[in-house]
């Protein structure tokens, strides 16, 4: 074993159990195939770089190992997804990884951040892609290690897609000879623009959601919910970055940066700031919406309270009438059913004037009670 190779080695791989044999992978120039139980291969791409350029494709983890350690002036870039604990251990073995940042990688759920293992760093990174038929926003993990002569991404859900970055650092060898560094600040260029779709979509969202919120949508309130808790993962996505990338910047006298990874990172860091921006502005304006779609709500609310209680008003004043007018035809009702009755001893039946008095009667009864309504606004 060469000098390289042992020097990799630490009490690590004495402390992990015995790793258990990778599984089978696809070669390089394939797509990843389903496994036996439906799930993508864990081992999606491992390739050998020299002076920028592809020089091997190795089958599976330990034809990489032996490939790196036959070249001295070797680059290993290894992408896996969602990988067995075996696999994380053997590359821990190998490659002298932290155990704490194995576990991360091997747990996810992590924040973004960046951590500095000896000459290992270990960066965890959010990646977002925008879904059109839903309209919703689906967010996947990265971990990378980055150490002298090796690239590992560890990836957890659908984003990011990777295949793309690769492609593009294979076509300027000059760019990609200047080692694991430039292929870190490539996948962070690429995790940030795939921010730049997420941005486009959630804007076209919001434009909907105000349309929505004036036209008096009942459904918007809940649309205004659900994009607001996806704009706080997305802020958790962003704004860490944005201290992560100043970071490294500080570093580049540390550790000698080349000049134009500085250029890229720093091109990097402009637009992770401006789309942390971008999302903070999307929080403050969904906030603003929902303050206006609630006092719409409620402008809408008291004026059906105002239209039901027109409408209870106008009904009770025609009760008012109805009442009254009833009470006026009741009273000669009730003076002519009383002279109707067929007793025979009654003061008025024979007297003369018995049908005018009951004639006035009525019509006194009735006057008084109309004009009694009247005044009280019955009538």
């Amino acid at each position: 074993m060469s000098d390289r190779s042992r020097s990799r080695k630490s009490v690590w791989r004495r402390t992990v159990p015995p790793p258990e044999s990778p599984r089978p992978s696809t070669s390089a120039s394939a797509a990843p195939e389903p496994a036996e139980n439906g799930e993508v291969a864990s081992v999606v791409q491992a390739v050998l770089y020299r002076d920028g350029v592809r020089v091997y494709a190795p089958a599976g983890l330990a034809e990489t190992y032996r490939a790196l350690r036959e070249q001295p002036a070797g680059m290993a870039w290894i992408g896996l997804a969602r990988p067995t604990e075996g696999e994380l251990h053997s590359l821990a073995a190998e490659f002298d990884l932290h155990p704490l940042a194995v576990e991360d990688a091997k747990e996810a759920h992590q924040r973004p951040k960046l951590e500095r293992y000896g000459d290992t760093l270990f960066v965890v990174l959010r990646a977002a892609r925008y879904l059109d038929a839903p309209e919703e926003i689906d967010f996947g993990e990265l971990h990378v290690f980055v150490g002298p002569d090796f690239v590992i991404t560890v990836r957890h859900g659908a984003a990011p897609d990777l295949s793309a970055v690769r492609t593009r650092m294979e076509e300027t060898p000059e760019l990609l000879k200047l080692g694991p560094e430039a292929v870190l600040y490539a996948i962070l260029d690429a995790v940030v623009d795939g921010y730049v779709p997420v941005v486009s979509g959630v804007q076209n969202d919001i434009d909907e959601i105000e349309t929505e919120v004036f036209r008096g949508d009942p459904e918007v309130s809940r649309r205004i919910y659900e994009l607001s808790r996806e704009m706080v993962e997305f802020q958790r996505a962003t704004r860490p970055l944005v201290g992560m990338l100043h970071g490294l910047m500080a570093g580049f006298s540390k550790y000698g940066t080349d000049e134009e990874l500085q250029r890229y990172l720093r091109d990097v860091a402009d637009h992770v700031t401006h789309t942390s921006e971008r999302v903070d502005g999307f929080r403050q304006a969904l906030s603003e919406i929902l303050t206006v779609n609630a006092t719409l709500v409620t402008q809408q609310q008291n004026a059906e309270m105002r239209a039901l209680a027109e409408a209870g008003f106008e009904q009770n004043e025609e009760i008012k009438k109805i009442s009254s007018w009833a009470a006026i035809l009741f009273a000669p009702t009730l003076v002519g059913t009383i002279y109707g009755m067929n007793f025979s001893h009654m003061p008025e039946l024979h007297w003369v004037l018995g049908y005018p008095f009951a004639i006035v009667l009525m019509a006194v009864v009735c006057t008084s009670l109309y004009v009694v309504f009247k005044r009280r606004h019955w009538l």
